[in-house]
């Protein structure tokens, strides 16, 4: 199990690191992969992203949040390593700042090991609390640590159920 640590104000000198974790999942990587990339899969766990597809230089912009307030997220694809890598700029329509998203993905037998960076959230203005680096942190963790897990081992137990 990876878990990220809370990061305190006193460590604000590592604000500009990006946020880093791993985890491996019980899914061969092309499974992996399609999760990350394919926009019906995606929206299970992660946005519901229209016309999503892995091609650098595509830009998609979406609105997510809770029930309080919905953000208009801006992303656009930086690189795309088929079955390996993809990354793209994330940012938001109300703040110049940007930072940037990368999945990498690593093959282990029936098992893939994913590997998560967010970095540049220090660009983002103090003004909008909201997109402070450990809501990011908070976030990721969800998303990676329960909804992607959750998507992927469902799906793997599926699979080899009936593989």
């Amino acid at each position: 199990m990876y878990q990220l640590k809370k990061i305190t104000m006193a460590e604000s000198k590592s604000n500009k690191e990006p946020i880093r974790m791993e985890r491996t999942f019980d899914a061969r990587s092309n499974e992996v992969w399609e999760a990350i990339t394919d926009q019906n899969k995606m929206k299970e766990w992660y946005f519901d992203i229209k016309d999503f597809r892995p091609e650098v230089g595509l830009e998609f912009q979406f609105y997510a949040g809770d029930e309080k307030k919905k953000y208009l997220h801006i992303w656009k694809i930086k690189e795309v390593i088929p079955g390996r890598k993809i990354s793209y700029s994330w940012k938001y329509d109300y703040d110049p700042g940007i930072s940037v998203a990368t999945f990498e993905l690593f093959p282990e037998g029936d098992k893939t090991r994913l590997r998560l960076t967010h970095e540049g959230i220090h660009n983002f203005s103090k003004d909008h609390p909201e997109l402070a680096k450990e809501n990011f942190v908070q976030g990721w963790n969800e998303i990676v640590n329960s909804g992607l897990k959750t998507f992927l081992e469902s799906k793997a137990a599926v699979h080899h159920d009936h593989g």
